[in-house]
C-alpha cells in the first residue's frame, strides 16, 4: 500500500493537467497580492509576478499567458490607488511603472521563447520524418537490389547453357544474339552490384582491405579486362608515365579490388563519351608524398555548370557528352577514393576533351618486391 500511496502523492504534485497549473498560479497570486496590499506602496513586490508568466507560458496557452501578464500588470498599478487614496510621490510611480515594464518584457520573451521551442520542435519532428523516410527507402532499395541479383545470375547461367550447346546445337545467328543477351545481363548485373554497394556504403561505410598495391599493374590489368568493350568501340586505350614517359611502379596503400573499381568506372566513362577511332590515356605520376592517375578523353567535354555536380550521386549531365547511364558510377568512384584518404577532380582538356584525375598517398613498394620485374 505504500509504494502505492507514494506513486499517487508524486502523481498528484506533477502539475501537468491545466486546472493544477490554475491552482498553482492562484495561489502565488494570492501570496504576491497579500505581500503587495498589506505594505505600503513604496515596497514594490509586483516582480514577483513574474514566476507566475513564466509558469504560465511554459504550461497553458497564450490565451492563458496573456490573461496572467495583464492581470499582473493591473494588480501593480491597482496598488498605487489601494489600500488608501494617500498621496503617492514621483518615485513610487516610476518603480511601479518600471515593475510593469518588467512585467511585460517578462511576457513577450516569454511568448517569444515559446514560438522558437515550437518552431525548433517542428523542425526536429520533420527532420525525424525525412530521415525515417530515407531509411525505409534506401533498406527497400538495397533489398530489392540484392533480391534481383538472384534471378540475373540465374539468367546468365542458362545462357550459358544454351551457348556450349547442351540445349541443342546453337547456330551462327542464335550465338550472336546469346551473346548479345549475355552481355545486357552482365551489364545490368554490374548496375545492380554498384546500386546495392552505393548503399551499403552511404549506411554501413567502406570496408577496405588494405594492402600495397602497384597502380601501373593494376591499370594494365583493367586495360586488359576492357579490351573487347574498347575494340567495339574502336578506342585505343594507351598507359603512360608523364613527362619522362619511363615506366615506373606506383605504389600506394589501398584496396586492389577497390581502385580496380575506380580504374574500370573511369576508363569505361572515357571509352563511352569519345568518339569512334581515338584514343583513352592513362597518365601515371608521382611526387614526393602522391601518386596521381589521369584518364584523358577526346570527347566533347564539360559544361561550367556540369563540372561540380559530376560525381554527386544519380547526376547525369545534360550535355551532348552523357549517353544514357545510372548516374552512380563517378558517385562510387568518389566514395573509394575518398576511402583512401585521397582526392578525384574532373576538368576539361584544351582544345577537346575531359581529364579525370585522383590523387592518393604514396608508399614504399614491398621489400619482397623484384625491382626488376
Amino acid at each position: 500500500m505504500l509504494p502505492r500511496f507514494l506513486a499517487l502523492k508524486k502523481s498528484s504534485f506533477n502539475f501537468e493537467e491545466p486546472w493544477q497549473i490554475y491552482w498553482l498560479i492562484g495561489i502565488a497570486f494570492a501570496v504576491v497580492i497579500a505581500l503587495e496590499y498589506l505594505t505600503p506602496p513604496r515596497y514594490v513586490f509586483g516582480y514577483l509576478y513574474t514566476g507566475t508568466i513564466l509558469l504560465a507560458s511554459s504550461r497553458l496557452n497564450r490565451a492563458a499567458m496573456f490573461g496572467v501578464t495583464l492581470a499582473s500588470v493591473g494588480l501593480t498599478l491597482l496598488n498605487l490607488l489601494i489600500p488608501s487614496l494617500e498621496k503617492i510621490d514621483p518615485s513610487t510611480i516610476a518603480n511601479r511603472l518600471i515593475a510593469v515594464l518588467a512585467l511585460l518584457v517578462t511576457g513577450w520573451l516569454s511568448q517569444r521563447n515559446r514560438h522558437n521551442e515550437e518552431a525548433i520542435a517542428d523542425t526536429k519532428a520533420k527532420l525525424r520524418s525525412q530521415k525515417q523516410l530515407a531509411r525505409m527507402r534506401e533498406d527497400f532499395v538495397s533489398t530489392l537490389t540484392h533480391d534481383l541479383k538472384t534471378p540475373l545470375l540465374g539468367a546468365m547461367e542458362t545462357l550459358k547453357y544454351f551457348q556450349s550447346g547442351q540445349f541443342g546445337e546453337v547456330t551462327p545467328t542464335q550465338d550472336k544474339v546469346l551473346q548479345t543477351m549475355t552481355r545486357s545481363h552482365h551489364r545490368t548485373l554490374q548496375l545492380v552490384q554498384t546500386l546495392l554497394d552505393v548503399y551499403r556504403n552511404d549506411a554501413e561505410g567502406l570496408k577496405l582491405n588494405i594492402l600495397p598495391v602497384n597502380l601501373e599493374a593494376l591499370a594494365q590489368e583493367v586495360i586488359a579486362t576492357l579490351g573487347e568493350l574498347a575494340r567495339t568501340r574502336q578506342i585505343y586505350v594507351t598507359i603512360h608515365y608523364g613527362e619522362s614517359d619511363y615506366r615506373r611502379f606506383s605504389w600506394v596503400n589501398g584496396d586492389a579490388l577497390q581502385l580496380g573499381r575506380v580504374f574500370s568506372n573511369l576508363l569505361i566513362n572515357g571509352i563511352n563519351h569519345t568518339p569512334r577511332g581515338s584514343k583513352v590515356e592513362v597518365v601515371l605520376e608521382s611526387d614526393s608524398e602522391n601518386q596521381v592517375v589521369k584518364i584523358l578523353d577526346n570527347g566533347p567535354g564539360f559544361t561550367a555548370e556540369e563540372l561540380p555536380h559530376l560525381f554527386e550521386r544519380f547526376y547525369q549531365g545534360h550535355s551532348d557528352r552523357h549517353v544514357p547511364g545510372s548516374g552512380l558510377g563517378l558517385y562510387l568512384t568518389r566514395q573509394i577514393i575518398a576511402a583512401h584518404k585521397g582526392t578525384i577532380w574532373a576538368e576539361n582538356r584544351s582544345p577537346r576533351g575531359a581529364l579525370f584525375g585522383f590523387r592518393l598517398p604514396a608508399c614504399l613498394p614491398p621489400t619482397n618486391v623484384d625491382d626488376e620485374a
